[in-house]
């Protein structure tokens, strides 16, 4: 075993120490496009067609030949074409053929004159604008030719992509298999969420959180429950999830207290890489290896829980499924619309709400009380403010960076 290291680190390389001991699952499985939501492409996607199919009208309004253009000139109308009902008659010269917008181009036409340029009258169309040679023409494989990379492998598909394999035609999909990620909480004093408190009992949140946040990361959840704080149990439980689980979470029992048994159970059947961070809220966070399993070790307060997730197990998750689009916040400069206490030591990330001043620029304030265990901060927060290891005390005016909360944290 390596020995226990218990000094801060900080985010930064707390991340890295992380990511760049993982590799990526490989197994893969081929799924229907209404099953892929969600699901992380296993290679890269290619288009069997070209899109669009054939060359099609942009507009509603008139097939012409540009070479009968004459100013002023009255044309009949030889006939009609609609998406899916294309003109397939003789086009006499002179004249114009009507076609509505996705319908196929008539051979010989050069050009699609929109409506609103054109006048009826007694004789016929008459054209009132300049003509150009391919106008208002959507050319074949012009969006996507066959045989062209749609999508990359390690991409998240959701609302964006699944329609535009779809649009292609393609109904099955290669996806890694869902990463499968077994959770358990620790400490005597813990109630599952809908049964009744004992005295000194509080609700298992932490373990409800987690599970909620795996579920839209789209992980397959091996639920253990609560665990006492018992080294016997202790060690039955990481057993177990090692076992069946690619990545192992508890809450609770990464602290100093006597009844914290966690951490020296993974002294046993682990490696520990890193157990304290230089982060405010979320400095007892374990991570390692078991036999079989990466094993991250949440704090127990609610908040603190919550945040080295996001910041933590979240890019960790996401590197294990093989996903290689960006899945962490950007983060932007925003103005302090009020004070914001802080004790340089320790990365802050304190919960804020966006809005917009009247000059234009972001505006952030805090949600109130900052503390660990005060869960509804995250009800009323749509980002982290997130405040420098060494600063201090934040003036209002001052400006800060923000971290808007991505889907995870979102409704």
């Amino acid at each position: 075993m390596e020995p226990f290291t218990a000094g801060l680190i900080s985010l930064e390389d707390a991340q890295q120490k992380m990511l760049q001991q993982l590799t990526p699952i490989s197994d893969c499985l081929s799924v229907s496009l209404f099953e892929a939501a969600g699901r992380i492409t296993a290679k890269p996607v290619t288009s069997p067609l070209d899109v669009p199919p054939f060359d099609n009208s942009a507009m509603d309004g008139y097939a012409v030949r540009l070479s009968e253009i004459v100013p002023g000139r009255e044309f009949p109308v030889a006939g009609k074409a609609f998406a899916g009902a294309p003109f397939n008659g003789e086009w006499p010269v002179g004249s114009m053929i009507r076609i509505m917008t996705g319908a196929p181009i008539p051979a010989g036409c050069d050009a699609v004159v929109m409506q609103e340029q054109t006048e009826q009258r007694e004789g016929g169309i008459v054209i009132t604008a300049e003509v150009r040679d391919g106008q208002n023409i959507r050319r074949i494989g012009e969006d996507i030719q066959a045989g062209k990379q749609v999508l990359d492998a390690g991409v998240r598909l959701g609302a964006a992509e699944l329609p535009l394999l779809a649009s292609l035609g393609i109904a099955e999909v290669s996806v890694l298999r869902k990463l499968r990620v077994a959770i358990f909480s620790t400490g005597d004093e813990l109630q599952a969420v809908g049964q009744p408190l004992a005295d000194g009992q509080i609700y298992d949140t932490n373990r409800f959180t987690v599970s909620l946040m795996l579920n839209k990361l789209g992980c397959e959840v091996i639920d253990l429950g609560v665990i006492a704080d018992d080294p016997e149990a202790l060690r039955k439980a990481f057993s177990e999830a090692d076992r069946q689980a690619d990545v192992v979470i508890s809450t609770g029992g990464v602290s100093v207290g006597e009844a914290d048994f966690t951490k020296a159970m993974l002294e046993e059947l682990g490696v520990i890489t890193f157990w304290k961070l230089a982060m405010k809220p979320g400095k007892p966070f374990a991570f390692g290896r078991l036999a079989n399993s990466w094993f991250c070790g949440l704090p127990g307060n609610p908040v603190s829980a919550a945040v080295t997730f996001y910041q933590l197990v979240q890019p960790l998750l996401a590197t294990l499924t093989g996903q290689t689009t960006r899945i962490m916040p950007l983060r932007q400069r925003a103005r302090a619309t009020q004070r914001l206490k802080k004790s340089p030591g320790r990365l802050d990330f304190q919960r804020g709400i966006l809005s917009r001043g009247e000059d234009g620029e972001l505006e952030v304030r805090s949600t109130g009380a900052q503390g660990s265990h005060v869960f509804s901060s995250f009800a009323l927060a749509d980002c982290f403010i997130v405040l420098d290891r060494d600063r201090a005390d934040v003036k209002a005016g001052e400006w800060v960076e923000v971290e808007v909360f991505n889907s995870l944290l979102e409704g």
